[in-house]
């Protein structure tokens, strides 16, 4: 995979793991009950989650590529629609989306399930990835593009909540994002507009 390419992927990848979202919220209530470790494991193990979503997705993709093309395309325009529409929705959520989070009492075992468990629960997820690796997917994609597609969504989901983790457990720090808020859903707004419209633009060549 070129290099250039790469790095859009993992653009995209990075956008939707600082959406907020209910991710976030795991990950900040479960640093701020238990502390930095419970943070980190429920980010690990929302990693987890998410690498087998997008594992599952690429399978699909790339049968669905081969197998129906018409098809393809469909859920393409309609994943982009959804970006849109989460960019829009973000746009016009000021200061109302002010990051919040309860400190109740936790465990690492309780983050490491709950970790997994929200990833594979968010229906949205599943909706997101569809709409992002759509434009990687080729039919002659190898299995080396596709680990590299699956290990960059993992590692990129894990090291980004891993940070909010390690963030979050210095005091300062959530202050300054609940202030924020507004123009961190501003930003990602439009990033996600961005992103609906290089989707509706067509696949990309590994090549």
């Amino acid at each position: 995979m070129p290099f250039s390419l790469w790095l859009s992927l993992a653009a995209i990848c990075a956008m939707g793991a600082m959406s907020p979202g209910p991710s976030l919220a795991l990950v900040l209530r479960h640093t701020l009950g238990g502390g930095r470790l419970p943070g980190m494991t429920a980010a690990l193990f929302h990693a987890l989650g998410v690498g087998f979503y997008a594992l599952l997705t690429v399978w699909g993709l790339g049968a669905l590529v081969t197998r129906s093309p018409e098809v393809f395309q469909a859920i393409t325009w309609c994943g982009a629609a959804y970006l849109a529409w989460l960019g829009i929705k973000a746009l016009r959520a000021g200061r109302e989306g002010a990051i919040r989070a309860n400190a109740v009492a936790t465990t690492r075992r309780q983050a490491a399930r709950e970790g997994v468990l929200v990833a594979l629960g968010n229906p949205k997820l599943i909706i997101f990835f569809v709409a992002l690796l759509s434009q990687f997917v080729t039919p002659d994609m190898s299995a080396v593009a596709k680990a590299i597609v699956v290990l960059t969504a993992m590692l990129i989901d894990g090291g980004w909540y891993m940070l909010v983790a390690v963030g979050l457990s210095h005091s300062r720090v959530l202050p300054w994002l609940q202030r924020h808020a507004h123009w961190i859903n501003r930003l990602t707004g439009v990033l996600l507009i961005a992103l609906a419209l290089r989707v509706v633009a067509g696949p990309v060549s590994f090549s």
